[in-house]
């Protein structure tokens, strides 16, 4: 399929006749998911450098915020409260616990389970990368607009909760399958 590009992006052939691929869905790039994802891109580019600077990956961060909020925390609760999976949090666990930023122990109601928190040492890390989380925070504000920013946030979360009372397609087949 050779042609060139038109100003709207879709490709014409020699004759001058747009083939655009016609389907019965929004543009892709007005999709909500893309949008979601192109925004959280956007907020990442400004924090990544900093954590690279403290030797971070955005999962460790997250978990690390997280541990932050609780005393301890089941392995599995934290995989939800982060939105990791299991088997990368157990690598991303391993991995901090051997810097010695959390501290593991097995769970004293269910010995199959296991508990997090974090270390003396992973809070210290975290104030280390604090300010510098903060100030950007306060750019992102400063940008933005604290009303527009709080207003986001609240519309996020008013999205977030709307969608979790919505059905899954297909979500309650597997259900019953098991």
């Amino acid at each position: 399929m050779s042609g060139k590009k038109s100003p709207n992006g879709s490709r014409s052939d020699q004759e001058g006749t747009t083939e655009a691929r016609r389907t019965p869905m929004r543009e892709f790039s007005r999709s909500l998911p893309m949008s979601l994802l192109r925004a959280r891109e956007a907020v990442m580019r400004q924090f990544r450098p900093s954590l690279r600077n403290h030797g971070l990956t955005e999962q460790q961060w997250r978990i690390l915020r997280a541990l932050t909020a609780v005393d301890t925390i089941e392995v599995t609760e934290l995989a939800r409260v982060a939105f990791l999976l299991g088997p990368s949090l157990s690598r991303i666990l391993r991995d901090l616990e051997a810097r010695d930023l959390i501290e593991r122990r097995t769970a004293k109601a269910d010995l199959r389970r296991g508990e997090v928190s974090i270390s003396s040492k992973g809070l210290k890390l975290i104030e280390a990368v604090a300010p510098t989380s903060e100030a950007i925070y306060a750019e992102i504000t400063h940008r933005f607009g604290a009303r527009k920013l709080a207003e986001l946030q609240e519309m996020l979360g008013e999205l977030e909760r709307s969608l979790a009372a919505m059905e899954v397609a297909g979500e309650g087949e597997a259900e019953a399958d098991e």
